[in-house]
């Protein structure tokens, strides 16, 4: 098969017969579409989501569709979606958010639903009515997971409502309830539901993603790697995910299939990162697995909360704080007075976290972590995708060098 994981039909006009062909089932008229995201896993599969303009009966709507492609055939899950040929392909396509993978989130995208979960499991003290909630998309990875920020007005409180796949509900679930016994400052569960839905107390204080921006630091250096040094022994017990090093030769592979022209250069680092970190061992140590300025609120100087837990678990400290070196040495679109503050606490902050760790294993393992960001502006289609991917890539050789 000459496109095996579909990533030639996701991303051509050609789709647009197929997009159409499952409106027209769904009882409506395609008027436009615009590829709006694209999760590729090249030789394997590929999942595209798109906005549409469509007319149903009861008028024209914006909608955001969904398609699967797979080498492999169709997966157990495909099921839950329409089933569409496409030659000799089956391909699955939904209208969000009916998402196969996420069933919670046909909950969680509707005032009315979440405001019956809200109510049943008792989450205030009298039951909360639909005009007194707002929801807010925060992030949606198709079949992977979504977050939505649930605002309530009366009793004014701000929750977060997370849309799980199944398989990983029960595990994201005990390691909050494992860090939380252990006093680490991960989000209150205040509802978890039979359709994989976990809802979250806000965490206190400021996401450091906007603090980073202060004229003050927001925090310290030692007090970021206090709060992982915080987390329980037991969490080197859970399932040991692969760190971001393990599958850099991927990454690259799915930058190099976007933007060809730089497969050698992609190629060569993926080489450097491999061999440098060939004599570390695993590590044992508990970990975040995702820590970076997105994930951490702080208040006062202090860090007052961690999100995403889902990838706790053991590994290498140089890990998490070479993620939290990739995440700022890549943030996209600042102005001057912006670039400044972060490469300030770069510059400040990366020479403690040489004194915890192993500063050449730090540099390839933040070069790693890279590589796999520069996959985010083609996915998520950003106008000058092209661009900003060699300003990622820029950034990875740059710490590569440091040490090779």
């Amino acid at each position: 098969m000459r496109d095996p994981d579909g990533s030639k039909l996701l991303t051509g006009d050609e789709v647009g017969s197929l997009l159409r062909t499952a409106v027209q089932h769904a009882g409506g008229v395609l008027q436009s579409w615009a590829l709006d995201h694209i999760d590729a896993n090249p030789q394997r599969s590929t999942t595209a989501t798109y906005v549409a303009s469509v007319e149903w009966p009861h008028g024209v709507r914006k909608e955001l569709l969904g398609v699967s492609a797979r080498a492999g055939g169709l997966a157990r899950t495909d099921e839950r979606a329409a089933i569409f040929a496409d030659g000799d392909r089956e391909v699955a396509v939904w209208i969000y958010p009916k998402d196969p993978d996420l069933p919670g989130l046909e909950r969680a995208a509707y005032p009315t639903e979440m405001a019956a979960v809200l109510n049943e499991y008792r989450v205030f003290p009298t039951p909360v009515g639909v005009d007194q909630i707002r929801l807010d998309m925060i992030g949606y990875r198709p079949r992977r997971r979504a977050v939505l920020k649930c605002t309530v007005t009366a009793p004014p409180r701000v929750l977060y409502v997370k849309v799980l796949r199944e398989r990983l509900f029960d595990s994201v679930k005990s390691r909050h309830e494992l860090l939380l016994a252990a006093g680490v400052p991960a989000p209150v569960i205040l509802a978890a539901t039979s359709d994989h839905l976990l809802v979250l107390d806000e965490l206190p204080g400021r996401p450091l993603a906007r603090a980073i921006f202060d004229d003050e630091p927001p925090t310290t250096a030692e007090r970021l790697i206090r709060v992982l040094d915080a987390m329980p022994a037991s969490v080197a017990a859970l399932e040991r995910r692969p760190p971001w090093a393990d599958a850099v030769r991927h990454y690259a592979r799915m930058v190099s299939q976007a933007l060809p022209p730089l497969q050698p250069r992609l190629d060569w680092m993926a080489e450097q990162i491999t061999q440098g970190l060939e004599g570390f061992p695993e590590g044992e140590e508990p970990t975040h697995g995702d820590f970076h300025e997105g994930q951490i609120h702080v208040r006062n100087g202090h860090v007052s909360g961690i999100l995403d837990i889902d990838t706790v678990g053991p590994g290498r400290r140089a890990d998490d704080l070479a993620c939290l070196v990739a995440h700022l040495s890549t943030v996209q679109r600042m102005n001057a007075r912006q670039a400044e503050r972060v490469h300030h606490l770069l510059r400040t902050w990366v020479p403690v976290f040489d004194e915890r760790v192993d500063p050449t294993e730090l540099r390839l393992r933040s070069a790693a972590v890279i590589i796999s960001l520069a996959t985010g502006p083609y996915r998520s289609q950003e106008p000058h995708w092209e661009r900003e991917t060699h300003q990622i890539v820029d950034a990875a050789e740059a710490l590569i060098r440091q040490v090779v």
